[in-house]
């Protein structure tokens, strides 16, 4: 069982609404959750050490004020469309639709004012909480009235977060969590010395916007290949890579597979990733600059945090031979992803 307890946060802005932002706190003996109802907001994660101590193993800020910046979606839910859509542009029931473009020449993250920048409306429920949220028809571009349910629970050392979705018209939907980790601490330099592995036969290449160009690739023999644990820094360094900003293509079938593995030698602190989603984005925080302030004024550098963002494939409502993210009237998008954390 845990602990649910809630409390406010802070007000949002008199141009935001001024709605009241807040707080709730999902406990365990072993994990410690805080969750906000601007964009679902994981704002801190703290978990056991080998030596039993805990530490928050998220990226953000330590006021309302950071989230209202601008910052790069840090512990939030987006939506409608997580990742990207080319050229903002897609075609549904013969009605082509252009949204936002919010990165480089395509859309990101659902537009200019995504589900990260909004508040829902919470309720408590056992051992977490459901936000709710009705998306208007036409809201950032999207075709329906979307509503949507994001619920996290916490057993034990098991953090859950189901996403559930009903539309008035066919729409893409794709839902996700964009949390960066580092399993040191947040504020740590870097995740140079994290393992990971990623249970994934093949990837999607993309173009130099990020878009994929199609080809579904085996990772056999790539820079790829994290079917076996590396270590990050070194597997970088060995491949010449600058990071990871990739989909993994994971094993087809709508049933809970493990499908990452993280773990920090140093302290011990493992988390493992299990999802019925298709697709797995592995980014290693390229983007990241050290300009932001974080939490206990903590710098940001790049590489010093990793994102596991269960989810469909980048640009599946223009790729059809994608699994597709169309949800069709009385249709229920339904998912969930475990994080589950341990030592070892």
């Amino acid at each position: 069982m845990a602990e649910v307890k809630r409390e406010v946060f802070g007000r949002m802005p008199p141009e935001e609404g001024g709605g009241e932002v807040e707080k709730f706190v999902l406990q365990s003996d072993s994990v410690r959750v805080e969750i906000l109802s601007l964009g679902c907001i994981i704002a801190a994660l703290e978990t056991r050490g080998r030596d039993g101590r805990f530490a928050d193993i998220v990226l953000g800020f330590d006021t309302l004020e950071g989230y209202m910046s601008k910052h790069p979606f840090f512990g939030a839910v987006v939506g409608r469309v997580a990742n990207r859509i080319a050229k903002g542009r897609f075609v549904v029931d013969g009605k082509e639709y252009q949204l936002f473009l919010n990165n480089g020449p395509n859309s990101l993250h659902g537009g200019a004012r995504g589900f990260d920048k909004v508040l829902w409306s919470p309720q408590v429920v056992p051992n977490g909480v459901c936000f709710f949220r009705l998306s208007p028809n036409g809201e950032e571009g999207y075709p329906g009235e979307l509503k949507v349910w994001v619920t996290y629970t916490l057993n034990g050392s098991e953090l859950a977060i189901n996403y559930r979705a009903q539309s008035s018209k066919t729409t893409p939907v794709n839902l996700t969590n964009h949390a960066y980790f580092n399993l040191a601490g947040q504020g740590s330099p870097d995740i140079y010395d994290h393992e990971i592995s990623i249970a994934a036969d093949s990837y999607l290449p993309v173009d130099d916007t990020k878009i994929p160009t199609g080809e579904v690739a085996a990772v056999q023999g790539t820079g790829f290949d994290l079917r076996q644990p590396v270590e990050l820094g070194k597997h970088l360094r060995k491949f010449h890579l600058d990071g990871f900003d990739h989909n993994f293509c994971l094993l087809p079938g709508r049933a809970r597979r493990l499908v990452a593995r993280a773990r920090h030698p140093p302290t011990g602190r493992t988390m493992e990733v299990h999802s019925t989603q298709p697709g797995l984005q592995f980014y290693t925080g390229n983007n990241l600059d050290g300009s932001l302030k974080g939490k206990g004024a903590a710098t940001y550098p790049k590489h010093s945090a990793f994102c596991l963002e269960t989810q469909h494939w980048p640009d599946a409502v223009n790729q059809p031979h994608f699994p597709s993210t169309l949800l069709l009237p009385g249709e229920e998008y339904d998912h969930t992803t475990w994080f589950c954390f341990s030592t070892a």
